[in-house]
């Protein structure tokens, strides 16, 4: 049970994928969780875990190993930016060693910790974890997350180390949603956005629209009858967008296996990601030089009705640019109509892209008003922790 002090200051440990992807997108997810709870006052330190197979991500040698090198200058570069410096550590397994500002204390602080939040799922719970009293899973792929518990043993135990459960599947449970229910007691969530770190700049009308993708993220998959696909197989529908309107759309895509040769006949234009993302600022750049996004979601986020809502659309909001985006569900939480428009086949997309090209700046403004509104990071996180104290002491009581 966490018995926070009277200024409810709690000690949050903030699990995470920086030193292994060390990518602009990727850092931004996770580092407004450390920031916006730092906002709140929280005592929040972030950190990260090698796991036992090689997986950090080296973009200046193209090449995946264990050596954290690159990473480890990634992330102190975007922490100390941030103004977060000493408040990290990352457990190298390979070589049984702590790395980081936080490195000599980093086990006192995980037995000392009230709250751990395990970003994306993507570190595993050590022996020097498993005595804070609320560790959170936030799952920010559904129907896939849900898939691997219920088909890998190894996922599945990891998931049960956990003691709250958060989605971005925000339709789970709900009518008309069929991400698959693996027995964990999912609550909704979103992304965290720290909206002071999101300069809000006048949209350029000659710009293009765009969209930061992977192809294929990893392998669909087919559970109790129903198939769940990448991004692959959500563009064949719009693939012939660019040819059916006068405003340019690009994609920084990444996949070694995407078929640039045919996206660019059908009229995408087509950039580097390892350009875009090179750190977290060349990201927010990109997105600010952007006119808006134009994006498909993976096919079983479709499916499935899931809900889901990109992280990376949401930073697009609180830059004042307006998303279009695939219909997963979401309007039952947020409206489209302005400043967020969402699609279900060609028509409806080129409907959207109209749209948004004859009212630009009021889309614009709207964008960053649905940010505040959604995203916003003290209303997303202090609902999130209080979700967390709540259900904890009533764990205790009951």
């Amino acid at each position: 049970m966490i018995t926070p002090a009277g200024d409810n200051r709690l000690r949050i440990l903030v699990l995470g994928y920086l030193v292994r992807g060390p990518l602009g997108g990727l850092a931004w997810h996770h580092l407004q969780y450390v920031l916006g709870l730092h906002r709140l006052g929280h005592d929040v330190y972030f950190i990260e875990d090698s796991g036992d197979s090689p997986a950090c991500y080296d973009p200046s040698r193209h090449v995946t190993d264990e050596d954290p090198s690159y990473g480890i200058r990634f992330t102190a570069a975007a922490f100390d930016r941030l103004g977060l410096g000493d408040r990290w550590a990352y457990f190298d397994a390979h070589a049984a060693q702590w790395l980081g500002p936080c490195a000599a204390q980093a086990v006192q602080l995980c037995k000392t910790a009230d709250v751990i939040l395990n970003v994306s799922a993507v570190n595993v719970i050590r022996p020097w974890m498993a005595d804070v009293p609320v560790k959170a899973l936030i799952d920010t792929d559904p129907a896939f997350t849900q898939i691997r518990h219920m088909t890998d043993t190894s996922a599945r135990e990891q998931a049960t180390r956990h003691t709250h459960f958060f989605t971005f599947g925000e339709n789970f449970g709900k009518p008309g949603c069929s991400l698959p229910d693996d027995g964990f007691p999912w609550q909704p969530t979103r992304q965290p956005i720290v909206l002071d770190a999101w300069k809000v700049t006048l949209g350029k009308p000659d710009s293009r629209f765009t969209t930061v993708m992977q192809w294929d993220s990893y392998q669909s998959r087919d559970f109790d009858g129903r198939h769940y696909g990448m991004k692959a197989e959500s563009f064949d529908a719009v693939i012939g967008i660019p040819r059916q309107t006068d405003k340019p759309l690009e994609l920084a895509i990444g996949s070694a296996n995407a078929p640039r040769q045919r996206l660019e006949h059908h009229g995408w234009h087509l950039r580097d990601p390892l350009q875009v993302t090179k750190d977290p600022w060349t990201y927010q750049q990109y997105i600010r030089d952007s006119f808006a996004e134009f994006s498909v979601a993976k096919h079983g986020y479709v499916a499935s009705n899931s809900g889901w809502f990109s992280e990376r659309s949401a930073c697009y909001l609180a830059s004042g640019r307006p998303v279009i985006v695939e219909d997963t569900g979401f309007g039952g939480w947020l409206t489209p109509g302005a400043g967020v428009l969402s699609f279900r086949d060609a028509d409806s997309a080129l409907q959207c892209i109209e749209s948004v090209i004859a009212e630009y700046d009021k889309h614009c403004r709207v964008a960053r008003q649905v940010a505040e509104e959604c995203f916003a990071a003290p209303r997303v996180l202090g609902s999130m922790v209080e979700d967390l104290i709540s259900i904890s002491i009533k764990t205790s009581s009951g």
